[in-house]
């Protein structure tokens, strides 16, 4: 499949240079320019490593970069690996207040900015800043810096859709586990193409970068979603494997898209695949594969195959290798095949940590083992079926409901595409259940059949008191339901009487 690593690990260009120097490395999506990577590890990324030196830019320093997705970041990736710096990769749409709170939450001693970034920006960063064209070029060689599996690697924020984001420590054998694990369950062959599409803040879109370097395949990067463009550069590209999330692939189909010939793998994740969205691509034979993980797992830590997809809807697959994942009740017991509890992970790929969060690490990371707070059970068959975010559960009259198994009655109507479900608050009860329902194209709104719909299915405490209609979800950069968002827009609508 590819070499074992053996620690301490170089950055990756370097190390595939050395044994495939003329495998294509990067494509540019929108020029279609490429590298091989002996091309890339002397040209962007050793030109990048050089500036970055120069410009003072030292092992151990922590290095902040504001960039939209695109061949210069991902060259970035690897540069700052030769260098010896920590990543601390930041949103580009993040407003002035929230990107200075980030950058003293990781520490960040210097700030990579866009070529001609707002005033705004470099002003919320009190420290050195620079921009891609300032370091582009700059400086000699860069001895490559060795890694410890053990060193910390990245920085990358949580999507902070259940609080404010949280700075996770990647280290270099997180990623190197995850990259393994995810080869070994999707399989690897040394002309597979991975397109990068989402956004490389965070860890979903940052992972083939990794991943193809030490497979010593290719990653074509493209500047952002777009329906067009990404059908065209699946094509045009011989595209083997790409990353979504359910929106975007809903899109793809809604605008007609067929998937090319190559195409192996649509690993879909960041948000719970509907089981709608699974029996569409069955229908025009897309081989999705739902995949669930989250930042503090370095990405994948459960993978469906299609076949396996289609024939169980709903799961999200089997741990990946390596992976230990357990189900526990309130107590921290395991609970029996089939039952729900809280997803509790433990591996090679799970983060050592929050920087400078102990408490939220002592809470949350408990002997080598990431307690996720997401609810879920096991199969007979070892298959993962995620069940939402125990932090989202509604407390409603003395009753605990559980939001996805509202949004799964409400997606079970002819009338509804998509659905969120949050709780609202409430003097007499406490909480009460709000959704909000994106409707079928061409079906009517009629919140009344809904409840009546959801009044024959659940069990009172969980039929809706607010129900709104929506054009879409709105939802963070990396595809999860933005439920503060929800909540907000349902909080001045009318309540039905009646629970």
């Amino acid at each position: 499949m590819f070499s074992p690593v053996t620690w301490p690990l170089p950055d990756l260009v370097t190390r595939r240079t050395a044994s495939t120097p003329d495998r294509t490395a990067l494509v540019d999506a929108g020029t279609g320019e490429s590298w091989t990577y002996r091309e890339l590890s002397t040209g962007p990324v050793g030109g990048l490593a050089g500036g970055l030196a120069a410009w003072g830019v030292a092992p151990g320093d922590h290095l902040g970069v504001i960039a939209d997705p695109g061949p210069r970041l991902a060259a970035l990736v690897h540069a700052a690996a030769r260098v010896g710096c920590r990543l601390v990769p930041l949103a580009p749409d993040a407003p002035a207040p929230a990107l200075a709170a980030r950058c003293e939450a990781a520490a960040v001693t210097q700030l990579l900015v866009p070529d001609g970034a707002d005033a705004k920006v470099t002003a919320a960063f009190d420290g050195p800043v620079a921009s891609f064209d300032d370091v582009a070029d700059g400086g000699p060689a860069v001895v490559p810096a060795e890694w410890g599996r053990d060193d910390d690697q990245w920085l990358v924020f949580t999507s902070g859709t259940t609080g404010s984001p949280r700075p996770v420590r990647l280290t270099a054998g997180n990623l190197v586990a995850s990259a393994t694990a995810s080869a070994r369950r999707l399989g690897v062959r040394p002309t597979d193409r991975w397109l990068a599409c989402l956004p490389m803040h965070h860890v979903g879109g940052l992972a083939p970068v990794v991943r193809t370097a030490l497979y010593g395949t290719a990653v074509v990067v493209q500047r952002g979603f777009d329906v067009e463009a990404t059908a065209a550069a699946m094509a045009d590209h011989d595209v083997t494997h790409v990353s979504l999330v359910p929106t975007m692939l809903a899109r793809l189909l809604d605008g007609g898209w067929t998937p090319p010939e190559r195409l192996r793998c649509v690993l879909l994740g960041g948000a719970p695949a509907p089981e709608a969205l699974v029996e569409r691509c069955e229908a025009a034979a897309v081989p999705v594969c739902p995949t669930y993980g989250m930042t503090e797992t370095a990405s994948q830590l459960a993978t469906a195959h299609p076949t396996e997809a289609f024939a169980h809807p709903g799961t999200v697959g089997r741990p990946l290798h390596g992976v230990e994942l357990a189900v526990l009740d309130a107590t921290g017991r395991p609970v029996p095949p089939g039952e729900p509890g809280e997803l509790v992970v433990s591996g090679p790929n799970v983060s050592p940590g929050y920087f400078g969060a102990e408490a939220a690490a002592a809470e949350r990371f408990v002997d080598g083992a990431f307690r996720t707070h997401d609810r879920g059970r096991l199969d007979d068959g070892g298959r993962l079926r995620v069940l939402g975010r125990l932090d989202d559960a509604i407390h409603t009259g003395g009753e605990t409901v559980q939001p996805a198994d509202v949004e799964s009655v409400l997606c079970d109507h002819a009338g509804v595409e998509r659905a969120a479900v949050v709780g609202l608050p409430d003097e007499e009860w406490g909480e009460v259940v709000g959704a909000l329902v994106v409707p079928t194209a061409g079906a009517s709104f009629d919140p009344s059949a809904l409840r009546d719909h959801c009044r024959a299915r659940l069990e009172p405490p969980a039929v809706p008191k607010v129900v709104v209609p929506a054009d879409a979800l709105p939802r963070t950069a990396s595809g999860t339901v933005d439920r503060p968002s929800v909540r907000e827009r349902l909080g001045g609508a009318r309540r039905h009487d009646g629970i």
